[in-house]
């Protein structure tokens, strides 16, 4: 192997979580691109209502947990702290998992750590985590082998090893590439479903979300989506701490029994989240409110549109029996001009 080289699945934990890693520096990632969370604060509304149907699931336990994984610099969780309802706020133990240090700043409440608490009831929610864990890239040869993908950390990349043992297993089950012309591309996803796995092992009962840009088996990328970002902009992905390294999540792979797989347009409607117009009569009524409804309805536009954030997928997966359908149409979380 070339002095430098690295699998990818080494050269982007380096790059995104090392010393002096993209997630550790002091922009945070809102420095480089947008989330859900960022676009608009009904997000973390919608994040609060489902929190409070879990509660309602779990007959409201004395204590009920928060957990956002991939926390970022906690701009999640400080939303579902501020539209949680006082009485379940008394009893919610927040938890931000991230590893980079605790911002300045942060509600005290939010227990800030690098790894999920065990053993809690409640909410755990990752927006945007499974895509930074870092995955394994192949690349089919002139004779459609599947190869390890190396990379030095000027971007470059060398062709390594057949693929074999339980990569080749997880590619044979989720991504095949038997029959796939030369060139073609996969992202190994093991890492990331042995992750979730880890994540959803420490809810005792409840409900574990992760949301993430998603392909699923009958149509997967033929080249892979291993890119990066930087200050906005996509750019050539580059192991160097420089840029976000990212690629699109495998998450049919990741559900385990009895998980939900949806859009994040059918998923934050069904938790209030509308972008319709209000009405015109509002406007004369009440034109303060109509102000306040049409921006509420923009907002909610760009967070449900279908070529844009509502192409989000949802992987919802009960933790215990109560919370296996929190997702119905729930009437009393729309705006008032609605019937």
């Amino acid at each position: 192997m070339t002095s430098g080289t690295r699998t990818w699945r080494a050269a982007a934990e380096a790059a995104l979580y090392g010393p002096h890693g993209f997630y550790r520096r002091p922009e945070g990632p809102a420095g480089h691109f947008r989330t859900s969370v960022h676009a608009s604060a009904l997000y973390a509304g919608a994040v609060a209502e489902l929190l409070r149907r879990v509660d309602r699931a779990l007959g409201s336990p004395e204590e009920l947990a928060f957990v956002d994984m991939g926390a970022g610099r906690g701009e999640l969780t400080a939303g579902v702290l501020a539209q949680c309802p006082p009485e379940l706020a008394g009893r919610l133990r927040p938890y931000a998992v991230e590893r980079a240090g605790r911002p300045d700043g942060l509600d005290e409440r939010v227990v800030w750590r690098d790894a999920p608490p065990e053993g809690v009831s409640g909410l755990l929610f990752a927006n945007e985590w499974l895509d930074n864990v870092p995955v394994d890239v192949v690349e089919t040869d002139g004779g459609g082998t599947p190869r390890q993908v190396l990379v030095q950390e000027d971007g470059e990349e060398l062709p390594g090893d057949p693929v074999s043992g339980a990569d080749a297993a997880w590619l044979a089950r989720w991504w095949p590439l038997e029959g796939a012309p030369p060139g073609s591309r996969a992202e190994i996803g093991r890492t990331r479903d042995e992750a979730w796995a880890r994540a959803v092992g420490t809810l005792r009962s409840g409900l574990a979300v992760a949301v993430d840009y998603a392909h699923e088996r009958a149509g997967r990328p033929p080249f892979g989506t291993l890119t990066g970002f930087r200050e906005g902009r996509e750019v050539r992905p580059v192991p160097d701490g420089s840029c976000d390294i990212t690629a699109h999540v495998a998450l049919d792979a990741c559900a385990g029994p009895g998980a939900t797989l949806l859009s994040q347009r059918a998923a934050l409607r069904a938790l209030g989240v509308d972008g319709r117009r209000p009405p015109l009569t509002l406007a004369s009524s009440d034109p303060a409110a109509y102000v306040r409804a049409l921006g509420a309805a923009s907002e909610a536009g760009e967070l449900t549109s279908p070529g844009g954030m509502g192409g989000f997928r949802w992987l919802l997966q009960p933790v215990g029996p109560e919370c296996a359908d929190l997702l119905t149409e729930d009437t009393s979380a729309r705006p008032p001009w609605h019937g």
